[in-house]
Order: structure tokens, then sequence, then C-alpha cells
């Protein structure tokens, strides 16, 4: 195969698995789990291994069906991609990691988070040196390096869906809350650390020598080395390197030189045989500190969302279902699930009953714990392309079998079981503590595109301000601001902006709020002094629209008539929605008659030439439809130029998604402004007459 041959499939490949990720994935966060693991199964459906191997033209093999493959599973060349994503992903979760909530909480999150790690490391070592005989695996002791990636598969924790329940329950500033997001830190730093050494070990065994006790921890204290003084000195030289990638120019251009710095020790890691994303997770964690860490995390923002679901479901891929579903396989997946949800239930809820916390406590933060995911999802991949001493891959696919297994069941039954902890009554700690439950505060702008707005306004004060401002894994929609004692949750709920944190400090926030509302306020009339509704409120208004071919896609007879009854604006607008109904776009009428009415009242559609075009945004439509009525004696409809209105072309477009609202109205409005087009449509006896009159405009 030339290489034109392998690029082109790399491109049928990435189109596909795009598609599928994105459909998959929604349909995850339709049914409330995470989308991940909608990513995940997309990618075990779409493999060499399931449909991706069904021979077709073209493809004698299947799309994903390789003869010479990487792992088993996929090409080379998807695999590079996949590696690409994780380096992107680790980069990100470093950006995410609060360096000052890790000093702050550097006993109680350290020792929760340390007896996690541990605890669910020894289960996970142990459960691999009785499992792995099972499956027909060779296995000499415990420090048998298939033993060292399945405990350091348990130990990790995904703390994203933790946080999204906790916000959901008003407990995100809990004692439970903070110590949970604390010892997550500390869990995801000390899963980085024991990766570097077990990568250690495994670029020794690459080497086909017998390893003595002594040498392993050699090995383990040069990887940990290695790792300690690359993370310390980039901490110290953050700034440094901050204003090294500003040298590119503006926010954009430096974010990927950031970027670019996160692959260039990724790729000094790999070189010293250690994990490419330990090199991307520690530039991250030194650049998490900066002023500029926040604009880096908006502008890879695209770059995440494109590449991280090619991840997923290229993991997913490489799972053969016909050994995941096998009966030792699914045996011993249930015994490594079982011991590695016990494990921090155990490990992270033994150790803080000595630091406060009750028996209900212990449980709620024992359960925040137990979703594992991404990070296990990365470390399975790179087990199954390292390699013993013996040539073999370390993770075999009965192996990565068992770890798809872990991970999809732990994240899917962790938010039911926090869910149960937290709704147990009674306090959390052994003794009483003050604003235990922080307060809420709610306030709902009746309006989404401004609810956006505030919040953008409320993030970049905080940063101001000076608190570390930070995403719950870039997409989740849940924002905490920390600084000092003071901890802020943030998040949207349609139209309202819901705001928690303790009594004593709610009102700087209000305060903050207050002031950004006074500004908005200043700006909005300074806006509406400079409005020329001539030149500028109808500026679509024209006969030659370079949008007017798509008008074609918006007609449908159903929803077109030629003979109005209603005589003033209330009534036209209500037998336009009803027309508007007929499209089966219309979920909530009354959503959408308050929405264009409160549209009326900002400012007449009514334009000029007897036309009118009420229209709006709101999410009582599933997707963006039009309804065109004429009344051929006219109604008042307050146009701008004075005249009655007799053609009224309704538009209404969802808020959310990409609905176009104003390109459609332009490409109504660049048919109805020649004369003759007018006067044939108020001549129109049929809605099968109309559609004819606009489809021949467009050859105008």
């Amino acid at each position: 195969m030339d290489i034109t041959e392998i690029i082109t499939d790399l491109v049928f490949q990435l189109a596909l698995i795009i598609f599928a990720a994105r459909i998959f994935g929604k349909l995850a966060a339709r049914v409330g789990i995470p989308s991940v693991l909608g990513e995940l199964v997309a990618g075990i459906l779409i493999g060499p291994f399931a449909l991706g191997g069904i021979a077709l033209p073209g493809f004698p093999h299947g799309l994903f069906g390789v003869t010479d493959s990487l792992a088993g599973a996929v090409s080379p060349e998807l695999y590079a991609f996949a590696q690409i994503a994780s380096i992107i992903l680790l980069f990100a979760s470093g950006l995410e990691t609060d360096l000052s909530l890790f000093i702050k909480y550097s006993v109680s999150g350290g020792i929760i988070g340390v007896g996690g790690v541990v605890i669910s490391f020894f289960f996970g070592a142990v459960c691999a040196f009785f499992i792995l005989p099972v499956l027909g695996i060779e296995c000499t002791s415990l420090f048998d390096v298939k033993c060292l990636f399945l405990g350091i598969m348990s130990s990790a924790t995904s703390v994203g869906i933790t946080a999204r329940i906790l916000s959901d329950k008003k407990r995100m500033d809990s004692p439970e809350g903070v110590t949970i997001l604390a010892a997550a830190v500390f869990d995801d730093v000390l899963g980085i650390v024991l990766l570097a050494v077990v990568m250690g070990i495994v670029s020794a065994l690459g080497t086909g020598k017998a390893l003595s006790g002594g040498a392993i921890g050699i090995i383990a204290l040069k990887a940990f080395g290695i790792w300690l003084v690359a993370t310390v000195a980039f901490i110290l030289l953050s700034k440094k390197i901050a204003r090294f990638v500003r040298f590119f120019g503006g926010a954009t251009d430096f974010s990927i030189a950031a970027l670019g710095v996160a692959f260039l020790l990724a790729g000094f890691f790999e070189k010293e045989h250690i994990a490419m994303i330990i090199g991307a997770y520690t530039t991250g964690l030194a650049l998490s500190g900066t002023d500029i860490a926040p604009v880096i995390q908006e502008k890879i923002h695209s770059l995440y969302k494109f590449f991280v679901p090619i991840f997923f479901a290229v993991t997913g891929m490489s799972v053969d279902v016909t050994k995941l579903f096998s009966q030792n396989v699914l045996i011993c997946g249930g015994i490594y699930t079982l011991l590695a949800i016990l494990s921090k239930l155990l490990g992270c809820g033994l150790p803080s009953l000595g630091l406060g916390f009750n028996l209900k406590g212990a449980f709620r933060i024992g359960a925040g714990m137990i979703p594992r995911g991404e990070v296990a999802l990365i470390i399975a991949g790179i087990g199954l392309t390292a390699k013993d001493a013996l040539g073999a891959p370390i993770v075999n696919q009965d192996l990565f079998g068992v770890v798809i297994l872990m991970t999809l069941v732990t994240t899917l039954v962790a938010p039911p079981i926090l869910n149960i902890s937290l709704s147990i009554k009674g306090r959390g700690t052994k003794k009483e503590v003050a604003d235990e439950e922080s307060q809420v505060f709610e306030w709902d702008f009746n309006d989404q595109e401004l609810t956006h707005l505030v919040m953008d306004f409320l993030y970049r004060d905080l940063r101001a301000e000076g608190f570390y401002v930070q995403m719950m894994n870039i997409t989740d929609g849940i924002c905490t601001a920390r600084r000092s004692d003071t901890a802020i949750s943030l998040r949207e709920e349609g139209t309202k902006l819901v705001i928690e944190t303790e009594e004593k400090d709610m009102g700087f926030v209000k305060g903050e709020l207050y002031e950004i509302m006074l500004r908005l306020d200043k700006s909005m009339k300074s806006l509406s002094a400079l409005k020329n509704t001539v030149s500028l409120q109808y500026g679509f208004a024209c006969p030659e629209n370079r949008v007017t071919n798509s008008l074609t896609r918006f007609l449908n007879t159903n929803c077109i008539s030629c003979d109005l009854k209603g005589n003033t604006k209330d009534e036209i607008l209500e037998e336009m929605l009803t027309l508007l109904s007929q499209t089966g776009n219309v979920v909530n009428r009354q959503q959408v008659l308050t929405a264009l009415k409160e549209r009326e009242a900002a400012g007449s559609t009514g334009i000029e030439k007897g036309i009118a075009f009420p229209h709006t945004k709101t999410n009582g439509v599933t997707e963006t439809c039009v309804a065109i009525g004429i009344k051929k004696s006219g109604a008042d409809f307050a146009a701008m130029d004075g005249n009655p209105s007799k053609i009224f072309v309704m538009l209404v477009a969802p808020i959310d998604g990409a609905n176009p609202l104003m390109r459609a109205m332009a490409a109504f409005s660049g048919s109805l402004m020649h004369e003759d087009v007018r006067e044939s449509l108020l001549q129109a006896k049929t809605a099968e007459e109309v559609v004819e009159i606009l489809k021949d405009s467009k050859k105008m």
C-alpha cells in the first residue's frame, strides 16, 4: 500500500470516527451518563473486531480491519492520532490542577489521596496476581509488570463526574466536597508518579535482563527523580515559560506555543522511557498557576473537542468484543471491578475517619473517588503497545477487556452510590462545623444568551480578583473559583445562573454580580444610543442578497396561508404561530409566543414595503422553522415606513446549537425586496403558488 492509499484510508477512518463518537457521546449525555462512555462504545462498535472488520468495496479487510496493525487493533497512523489526543487531554488536565489547593490541603487531601492510591494499587496488583493465570497469562510475582499495570489502572480517579454530582446536590463546598477535590489532585499526581516508575521498569525489562529487587528500586528512583526534577524545574520556571510563549503573539498563538512546549516535554519523557502523557501533564501543571492558564484552556478547547473523542473511540476500537464477553473476562473483570470499588471506599474512607469525618462523611468521600475514566484508559492503551521481556504486549486483549469493563462499571455505578451517600441525612463530620452547607443564590436572567454573557464577565472578574478559576474537565459546565479560604461554585442552568458559596462570602459574590449588571446596563444604554434603526436594524433587507439560495429549504406548504384573518399584531402572531406549529418543531407554544412578543416589544419587526419579519430565538422549538402569511388588506405592524404590513414571514430558531436565523431572514428579504415578487404573492391563492413564486425569485 502506497502513502496515498494509507492517507486516504486514514481520512475515511477519521470521518467515521468523528461522526460516531459525537453521535454516541450525545446519546450517552442524554441518558445521564458521561459522554466519554458513549465515545468508547462507538469505538467498540465500529472497530476492527466488530462492524469495522466487515469487508466493503475498496476495503477488503473492512474500513478498520488491518493486516499489519499496532497492538493487534488499529493502524499506526490512527494510533498516532490517539497519542496526540492523549497528550492534549493530559495537558488540559494539568492546566486544571489547582496547585494552591494541592498545597493548602496537603495534609488531609494528601493522606486521603495517598490512602486511595496505595490501597487501590495494592488491591489491583493482588487481584492481577490471581486472575492472570485464569486468563492464561503467566505471572511470576506481585512485582510482575502486568500486576503493576493493573495496580496503576485501579488507582486512577476521574473527579469530573463527582464534581457534577456534588454541584447538583449543592455540596461542592461541603467538607466532603472540598476534601474529595483536594484528594483527587493528589490522586492524579501520585498516579502519574507511579506510571513513570512502572514505565522505567518496562523499559529495563525490554533489554531482556532479569531484574533484582534492588535493580527495580534503582530504576524506580531514577524514573521518579526525572519526573520530580522536571516538575519542580517547570513550576519554578513557569512564569518564564509563560513569557516565552507570549513571544509568539496573541492569545491563540501563545496557546498553541504552550501546547508545543507540552509536546516537547512529552517527547523528552518518552526518550527517557517514561510515558509521553506524563510530560504533557507536567507542562500543564506548571502553567496552571500562571495568568495565561485560563486563556490557554479557552483557546485549545476546539482542539480538545476534536482530538479527545477520537482518543476514546480509538481506545474502544482496541477492544476485542469476542473476548470482552467471554466467561473468563467477565468473571475476572467482575472481581477486578468489585475490588476497584472497595479499594476507593476503604482507601479514601478509612483515613478520613481520622481526619474529623464520621462514617457518613467517610462513605461520601470514598464514593466520590470511585469513578475511573480517562487516565485508566490511557494507561491501558500504553500497556497494549508496551512490551515485556519476551516481546509480548504487557496488556493483551483479555486483560484489556478486564480494564474496559472496570472503567465502564465504576463510571456508571459511582453516580448512584454518591447520590445515595449524599441523601443520607445528617452531617458528615464528627463535630458540628459552622456553615457546613453553603448558601445557594440563583438569578434567572430570562435569557440564555445574557446568562452566558454574565458568566463570562464573572470568570474574568474573579480572575482579576486573584481567584483560581477552574472548569471541571473543560466541558462539564461547572466552574469553581478559589482564593485562600474562599470557594465559589458557578454553573448555568438554562437561563439561570446558580452560585454556591459560604454565607460569609455570598456578600462579595452578590456585590460582584451587581457591579457586572451595572456595567452591562451602561453598555446597553450606549448601544441603544448608537442604534440606527434605518441603516442597521433591517440592513439585511436588500434585493441583492448573497444567501438567497438558502431559501428553498425552509418552504413548507403546510405552514403557508394566503388569507390571514387576524387584524391586530397579537392576532397575527397567534395565527402565524399556529401555522408554524405545522412544522412539528414547536415543542412549547407558549414559550415561543412569549419570546415573539418580547422581541416585538424591543422593536417592531415590521420593516417597509408591506413586509414584516416576526422572529426570535427560543428553545421552544427544536430547529429553525418558518411560516408565511399573507393579508391582502394589511394590518398595522408598526412598520418603520408607517405603512400596513401585508406579507408576514415568521422565523423561529433554537438558542442552542448551529441553527440559522439571520441567514434565513436575509434569504427571504432578498426575494421580497423585488416588487414583482411581492405583487405575485399578494395575488396568490394557494400555498403551492407561494412556494413556486419564491422558488422562481431565486433566479432574479
